[in-house]
């Protein structure tokens, strides 16, 4: 579900999962209002009262260089949209679900075959989803190849999978605007909308807290210099376990 208020500033609340089995930790970077003096509202997931400051948590990152890509592979994060949280939906329809409006389905209630993106956190516009011909994309808020660089290819399957399946770390965005971030981080990619961007780094920072993941030091001082601006901003909380059930496997 998306919700806006006043100078069109992007928020996102859990959508429960219609018809599926138990979706508990299925859910992404959402808003509460955070104080801040950027006009943007802070960020808290699963219903929680957030992990604290997002710029607090920014400094507190451990800095180090970006380490090669050699090895990385889609797979080496497991197959594509997995229901680790085991509630009969794969990962990307329960994340569309969450995120779009006037949702419809195929093939019972899993499958989403339409929905509407009522304010895109990349774009700011409202982005249909139709299924076969989509402009939306799921985003991994911390990509998967930046993760790999910066400590994932270290870590067993079961931690990979859950990283690339964790609502705290995907976003429903419009695809124009998701293609030009590629596997950026911070220092290199930020959204074109100014009023998600203190949303998007929470997030991002939040991520790479609970997975343990470090930052290059480009990347922390953007990252501070995008959070100084708001800063109010909660860190998100939330999502689903760092360990992926046995059933998993990755190459």
């Amino acid at each position: 579900m998306r919700l806006r208020g006043g100078a069109a500033v992007a928020v996102l609340i859990m959508l429960s999962v219609a018809g599926c089995k138990d979706t508990t930790g299925a859910s992404g970077p959402e808003a509460t209002t955070g104080g801040d003096s950027g006009g943007n509202s802070g960020g808290n997931s699963g219903g929680g009262t957030g992990g604290g400051a997002a710029l607090t948590a920014a400094e507190s990152l451990t800095v180090k260089g970006r380490a090669p890509k050699t090895g990385y592979s889609r797979e080496r994060f497991g197959t594509a949209w997995a229901d680790t949280d085991s509630n009969s939906c794969d990962t990307r329809d329960d994340i569309l679900k969450r995120d779009l409006k006037q949702v419809k389905f195929t093939g019972g209630t899993c499958k989403v075959s339409y929905g509407v993106l009522e304010s895109d956190p990349y774009s700011g516009k409202e982005v249909t989803y139709r299924r076969g011909a989509s402009l939306v994309d799921i985003d991994h808020l911390v990509a998967l190849s930046d993760a790999w660089q910066k400590g994932a290819k270290y870590w067993d399957a079961s931690k990979r999978i859950a990283l690339a399946n964790d609502p705290l770390n995907l976003l429903t965005v419009g695809a124009s605007a998701n293609r030009s971030k590629g596997d950026g981080d911070t220092a290199t990619w930020v959204p074109p909308y100014k009023a998600y961007r203190c949303t998007y780094v929470a997030a991002q920072v939040a991520v790479k807290k609970k997975y343990d993941l470090w930052v290059t030091a480009a990347e922390k001082a953007a990252m501070k210099k995008v959070l100084s601006t708001c800063p109010g901003q909660k860190l998100p909380s939330g999502g689903n376990p760092t360990s992926a059930p046995s059933r998993f496997h990755a190459k």
